[in-house]
């Protein structure tokens, strides 16, 4: 049975709300005797840089989950499924965010950032399996043709790839490895139309 998209939109937007929000919960307020507020603050960076990453990276999805769905004109239960795949992943984000947080710059820091790729690596090919079955099952907006959406799948499919790059580059430090990621986050926000020609529309993040 096929149905309006409406309802999926707006779960997902509650779901991708209380995600974005409770990233900043995690960042505690300091109780230090042993030192003053402002050494305090500053020795939580690791919170706040981890905090404004995932902020990106759930927001930047919540942009082409939006744009995605302005495809996306019929649904079924699989699409619900696979959405709820996607918003599964979306709501884990706030646990790999702490855990990095918590261990940037200490011995567990590479398995914190392992973590926190692969968290990624799994919501990209959640993302990219949605927009395929809409497109494999002609659930999208007729105005949109083949050879456009064509060119969007292959646009979403290089987002799991870019993170398993920035997973490989875990083992040769952390820091490049979230450099890449925050380039990657400064890359998919800009404006489609500064990204591709105006045959395909759409933004290559997932």
């Amino acid at each position: 049975m096929q149905t309006e998209t409406a309802r999926i939109e707006a779960f997902s937007d509650g779901v991708f709300a209380i995600a974005i929000t409770l990233l900043i919960l995690e960042i505690k307020v300091p109780h230090s005797a042993q030192e003053s507020l402002a050494a305090s603050l500053l020795h939580q960076w690791p919170s706040y840089m981890a905090f404004l990453l995932s902020f990106a990276y759930v927001g930047i999805m919540w942009m082409n989950h939006h744009r995605m769905f302005t495809h996306i004109k019929k649904s079924n239960d699989v699409l619900l499924a696979l959405n709820l795949l996607l918003l599964l992943g979306v709501s884990v984000v706030p646990f790999p965010t702490q855990v990095l947080a918590d261990n940037f710059g200490g011995p567990g820091q590479r398995t914190a950032a392992i973590l926190y790729n692969c968290v990624y690596i799994v919501i990209g090919i959640f993302f990219n399996l949605l927009w395929r079955y809409a497109v494999s099952h002609h659930l999208l907006d007729r105005s949109l043709s083949a050879a456009a959406a064509a060119s969007i799948s292959r646009q979403y499919a290089a987002g799991p790839l870019m993170y398993v790059v920035c997973l490989g580059l875990v083992w040769v430090d952390v820091r490049i490895s979230l450099g890449l990621s925050c380039a990657m986050a400064v890359f998919f926000v800009l404006p489609p139309s500064l990204l591709q020609k105006r045959d395909s529309p759409g933004l290559p993040i997932s």
